[in-house]
């Protein structure tokens, strides 16, 4: 037997809800078979079938009970803490649950720890010259501007995340000058 459709089915079909289908494959099911009627109508019989108000299952109702309390010790941790200290938190308020489950469950629900990984600078491939201590320790001076000392060091900052500080202090008048610039 073909498959074939009229051509206003498709029209008609736009105006009818996948809820309705399903009502109406509910009403006439003791008069035509489900499968038929699924064919017929172009409704999947997995999606009518699906349609139906399901029960939750033990394991169901355990999971949405644990991950409200992931929720609740995540939201306690300031969204620092991650599954081990979550997983740990659980075992200590009497749930027995593993790692795994802990880190499908907040996955599943979105919850991840705030990470900030230490910056650590990569060393550079030229390699270093070594200067001469033109100062010798000698820090007298007579004028301004005859001996400047400078220093340069790594600051993080919200807006442009590490920045260079870099400080020139004229030893004579103790002057300070600071010019602060992101890394780039």
């Amino acid at each position: 037997m073909t498959n074939r459709k009229k051509k206003g089915y498709g029209h008609i079909r736009e105006k009818v809800t996948e809820a309705e289908l399903n009502h109406f494959i509910e009403e006439h099911k003791d008069q035509y078979p489900v499968q038929k009627m699924c064919e017929v109508l172009a409704v999947p019989r997995s999606s009518y079938y699906d349609s139906f108000e399901k029960t939750k299952s033990k394991l169901e109702q355990e999971n949405q009970e644990l991950t409200k309390e992931i929720q609740r010790i995540h939201l306690e941790s300031k969204a620092r803490y991650g599954a081990p200290k979550i997983h740990k938190t659980l075992l200590n308020n009497g749930f027995c649950l593993s790692l795994k489950r802990v880190q499908r469950l907040m996955r599943k629900a979105g919850v991840r720890s705030i990470t900030k990984k230490k910056y650590r600078p990569s060393p550079s491939k030229e390699k270093v010259v070594q200067l001469d201590n033109l100062l010798k320790r000698d820090f007298s001076t007579c004028t301004i501007n005859e001996k400047w000392v400078a220093d340069i060091t790594y600051i993080p900052t919200v807006r442009d995340g590490w920045c260079y500080l870099a400080s020139v202090l004229d030893l004579h008048s103790k002057e300070l000058l600071a010019i602060l610039f992101p890394v780039l």
